[in-house]
């Protein structure tokens, strides 16, 4: 009987491949990015790992969610294109299709020369039809295609925010998606990099280089942060006193309260994430007791002075930077997460102490997790009432809403770069 082999033999006796030109491997790793979110609903970052494993230079991963991320943001511009220079729709699943998304994503998104573009994807193909995608690509090319300042945005996201927000926002919405976002710091002190301040300890950078290189950072001074998604913090001021910071990671807002004096426990139920909190809390020299736990299960020793629920969602307000969610988020998907808001909520509710304060808030563009979370929540709950925001606790060019909440939506400060979409209920127990 012949003897079972080593995983070092079998491997030595695997025919050798040639290694493909430069440039494809991140290439056919945007591939499998790309077949991931739009396919298998895969969230973009949770793919990435995956999808670049086989890719020995950072700089090729880098590359490889560049232009995955970049054909994710036009992807319906990029079909359009696509379809225009075809006899036949190619199906929506054909490798044709998404090997052109890929080029044209790179030619007129990332402004890679089309020479490059087309050499480089086309050995992706694998022997399909190379000439169909290079007959596509060469007609629009000299053709002069082009892609407009305002994406289009997926068919059902369009109808489901226009009912909701009306076209206005939904047409700022296609010019927010269309536009690289700039960099936005949450300050520990005063001290940061030169930039545009539009709140207290804020600095917004529009052309910011590698992040670890900028001044202060070493230091510990600053961490990036969405302007939107520092408010929750900021509505629960200064400290001392005790705070909890439920679905903590990835710890903006952690570092934001205790940086603002509050004695916090930060809570999450992924490790691994937390992990990175916890880099940053030896980067900046801030404190916090930070525990690995489900909100669902977990509890307080003792009622808290103030707890901030950053609740899991659909997270359709940060499609900015991560425009896979519009590609992956679904009505089944919404309830889904409505429904687990619902139950932090009530939990979170009762760790509160009397008198004190409980923030809720979602980075979703969604009414069901925000507006419809809300007055569900007041209705069942009437020691709670909504605290208002007031003016001097808000950024530049936020105003809360009549109704004392806060509701940041596409095209708010559009001006000066915009911002991602949340909503914020700042609540006091009576």
């Amino acid at each position: 009987m012949d003897r079972p082999t080593s995983p070092e033999r079998r491997r030595a006796a695997r025919p050798r491949l040639a290694p493909e030109p430069p440039g494809v491997p991140a290439r056919r790793a945007a591939l499998r990015l790309l077949d991931a979110v739009i396919r298998r609903g895969l969230p973009l970052e949770a793919a990435l790992a995956s999808a670049t494993q086989e890719l020995d230079r950072r700089e090729d991963r880098g590359l490889a969610h560049a232009i995955a991320a970049a054909v994710l943001r036009r992807l319906p511009d990029l079909d359009a294109l696509i379809d225009s220079a075809t006899q036949r729709p190619l199906p929506d699943d054909a490798k044709a299709r998404f090997v052109l998304r890929i080029a044209l994503g790179q030619a007129l998104v990332l402004n890679t020369p089309p020479h490059a573009a087309i050499a480089t994807v086309l050995p992706l193909v694998d022997g399909g039809p190379r000439k169909l995608v290079h007959g596509v690509f060469g007609t629009l090319m000299r053709g002069n295609a082009r892609l407009s300042d305002a994406a289009a945005l997926p068919a059902d996201t369009d109808a489901r925010w226009c009912a909701a927000w009306g076209e206005d926002i939904v047409i700022e919405a296609a010019r927010a998606i269309a536009q690289q976002p700039p960099v936005d710091l949450s300050l520990k002190g005063e001290a940061g990099p030169e930039g545009e301040a539009l709140a207290a300890h804020h600095r917004r950078l529009h052309d910011a280089a590698s992040i670890p290189d900028l001044p202060g950072y070493a230091e510990g001074e600053w961490w990036v942060q969405d302007l939107a998604a520092s408010i929750p913090a900021r509505l629960l001021g200064k400290g001392p006193g005790s705070a909890i910071d439920l679905c903590a990671a990835p710890g903006g807002k952690t570092l934001q309260l205790a940086a603002a004096g509050w004695d916090v426990t930060a809570l999450d139920n992924s490790e691994s994430r937390l992990g990175r909190l916890r880099e940053n809390l030896e980067r900046t020299g801030l404190a916090a007791s930070v525990v690995t736990g489900d909100a669902l299960v977990w509890k307080p020793s003792a009622p808290a002075d103030a707890v901030l629920l950053d609740a899991p969602c659909s997270a359709t307000g940060i499609f900015r930077r991560h425009p896979d969610v519009l590609h992956r988020v679904r009505p089944s998907v919404i309830a889904e997460t409505a429904a687990l808001q619902a139950r932090l909520l009530a939990r979170a509710a009762d760790w509160v102490k009397p008198g004190g304060r409980l923030v809720y808030a979602t980075c979703s563009l969604e009414p069901a997790e925000g507006e419809a979370q809300l007055t569900r929540f007041l209705g069942s709950r009437s020691d709670y009432a909504i605290e208002p925001a007031t003016a001097d606790e808000l950024p530049t060019g936020v105003a809360a809403h009549r109704e004392g909440y806060v509701r940041t939506l596409p095209g708010m400060l559009a001006d000066k770069g915009g911002m991602d979409g949340f909503f914020i209920v700042r609540l006091r127990r009576r």
